[in-house]
């Protein structure tokens, strides 16, 4: 969400990370949201004033088309100011309802020299249509673009703040009357990653979605005082959706943050807990919640990333309530990209296989792909690199277009220091068909990781700029985990992957067996600043390079295809030891360096 302000309080800093030669220390001063509660929830069903079928009954008459409102769950919030935040953020509580039949979207670009286009999917029995949304509707993958009008005065009744958001449809959501599905079909959050290629949004029936969108590099700087908020839907969506022109009104308190050192975001007066979605840093999956880095000066020193870092990026949405699971849907069933299919659990084996290893050709196979890498900066080196050197940091992934699951388990002979590593096969119903040794496991004792790395899963190097020459290389091990929801719209695609953070796989030190999963449709990120996984520059010659990333580089991983493994991004050094530059062309229409 951006805010242009109009008044005095003067508009938020712009751009993704206020310090990119730092490696993104600005995220490191975050503080987390409290733990989910209902209370939020409970509140809008109160708002709305569903009592048990009534939404059913009110919805409108048109079968397969939602009905969709935009209701507040308070009167009045109070936001809080924290001087790590350096303002507000706009958590006003206000949430897209839907009745009558899902809101549906499958948004999708054909490659990266096309537009990202989306289409509602609407659902009648046995009879599924598509609706084309016009051009301007969608920019990326993040949400409906300009879908919120928000408008908020001072005790005056000056307008200080005139901003418009984004929707996700896929942000914190909960059910509004007691007998709508009771969980939630669609994915948690709408990704945020460059290079996602497919997203599927939705709203149940019968739920609704809390509209606010995290952006911590854009807070709102409002002083401490008494506002009035108003909150409404842009005419053009009013019309494509037959959105009643509801414009919710709220009372907003600002305050300066406790002394005692509360973490609350932005408390309602209703006594409803702010909640968050947590993972790794915004791109996007459903992941666990985690502790924030505390508000350290010395932590500017560090890097907190998507992965390979000492912690993660603060989340990129609120969570008030997170539910597992499918809701059953008309036109919907086993085999369709509906996110029906659920990953083997993430339970080891408890023993090693046995039996002759093998796997029939026509068994269904993951299809591992690389995605050129982004969030590409220069450093001065970081926990543990030689000071006074100069190092290309860069974010990479690895993602599984299906249609199986990557599942790897390793096991550990008493004493050892390696897990031998195998691979796992499975049929359309889940039951284990097939299994090979793929390599080992290795316990990363550094800070930061510690826990279990499957070797050989991805390598990078910086090449010359004709291609023939490696300059640099780096080779990782690597901690599976469904980081980022790449292309939900893939056959087998699983909406809710299980393990989306490091705290849900790779095992503990004195772990005998482990289990790693990479799902259909998910990818892994790691962010490549810690030590070992940039390259160092110092010395090389100013000038063009390629940045590469090779997925499963000694082939040990069965795959459907082994031909798209590899990816290249551009980038151009310059500067002088101990200053260098790098700029970063864009790769077809995906402008993110």
């Amino acid at each position: 969400m951006t805010s242009q302000m109009t008044s005095s309080p003067k508009s938020p800093t712009d751009g993704p990370v206020a310090d990119r030669t730092t490696g993104g220390a600005a995220r490191t001063r975050l503080k987390r949201p409290g733990l989910a509660a209902l209370a939020t929830l409970t509140v809008v069903a109160a708002v709305a004033g569903a009592a048990p079928g009534a939404g059913a009954a009110s919805a409108a008459s048109t079968p397969g088309k939602p009905q969709i409102k935009l209701i507040a769950a308070s009167n009045s919030v109070t936001l809080t100011r924290s001087e790590w935040a350096e303002g507000v953020f706009l958590q006003l509580g206000t949430y897209v309802s839907v009745d009558n039949a899902p809101l549906e979207f499958q948004v999708t670009r054909k490659s990266y020299k096309d537009p990202v286009v989306a289409k509602q999917i609407l659902r009648d029995g046995k009879t599924t249509r598509t609706k084309t949304l016009p051009a301007g509707t969608v920019d990326d993958f993040s949400g409906l673009a300009g879908f919120l009008e928000i408008s908020i005065k001072d005790a005056s009744g000056a307008e200080v703040v005139k901003s418009e958001g984004n929707f996700c449809p896929n942000n914190a959501s909960g059910r509004i009357r007691p007998d709508a599905p009771s969980t939630n079909h669609y994915p948690q959050s709408c990704s945020t990653n460059p290079w996602t290629l497919g997203s599927v949004w939705g709203v149940e029936k019968g739920w609704a979605t809390n509209t606010t969108t995290w952006d911590y590099d854009k807070p709102v700087d409002l002083p401490v005082g008494e506002y009035t908020a108003q909150v409404g839907v842009a005419k053009k969506y009013r019309d494509l959706f037959g959105i009643p022109d509801d414009r919710p009104t709220v009372a907003v308190t600002v305050r300066d943050e406790p002394t005692d050192g509360g973490e609350g975001l932005a408390t309602s007066k209703s006594s409803s807990s702010t909640a968050h979605h947590g993972g790794h840093g915004g791109h996007g999956g459903g992941h666990a919640a985690q502790s924030a880095p505390a508000a350290d000066p010395s932590a500017a020193n560090h890097h907190y990333g998507p992965r390979g870092a000492d912690a993660p990026t603060p989340p990129e949405l609120p969570q008030a309530l997170i539910d597992r699971g499918t809701a059953n849907h008309l036109g919907d069933g086993p085999g369709h990209t509906d996110g029906s299919r659920i990953a083997p659990a993430l339970k080891a084996n408890s023993k090693r296989p046995t039996g002759k290893a093998g796997v029939a050709a026509s068994v269904p196979k993951p299809d591992l792909r690389s995605l050129p890498a982004w969030d590409i900066a220069i450093t001065d080196g970081e926990d543990g690199d030689v000071a006074g050197k100069d190092y290309l940091a860069f974010s990479a992934n690895v993602w599984n277009a299906g249609p199986a699951p990557l599942v790897v388990d390793g096991f550990r002979k008493p004493g050892a220091d390696l897990m031998d590593a195998y691979q796992y096969f499975y049929d359309a119903d889940g039951k284990q068909i097939g299994y090979t040794p793929t390599g080992t496991m290795e316990w990363d004792p550094r800070e930061g990781h510690e826990h279990w790395h499957f070797t050989d899963f991805a390598s990078y190097r910086l090449l010359s700029a004709d291609q023939t020459k490696e300059v640099r290389s780096g080779k990782e091990a690597f901690c599976l985990a469904n980081t980022d929801a790449i292309d939900y719209t893939v056959k087998n695609a699983n909406w809710h992957p299980e393990n989306t953070d490091l705290s849900t796989a790779c095992g503990s030190q004195d772990a005998i067996s482990v289990r790693e999963v990479l799902d259909v449709g998910s990818g892994d990120t790691y962010t490549q600043y810690r030590p070992g996984q940039s390259f160092e520059i110092t010395d090389l010659p100013n000038g063009t390079y390629y940045i590469q990333v090779i997925a499963n580089p000694e082939n040990r991983l069965q795959e459907t295809n082994h031909k798209n493994n590899i990816a290249l991004r551009k980038v151009v050094l310059g500067g002088t030891p101990g200053a260098r530059t790098v700029q970063v062309p864009p790769h077809d229409l995906i402008n993110a360096p």
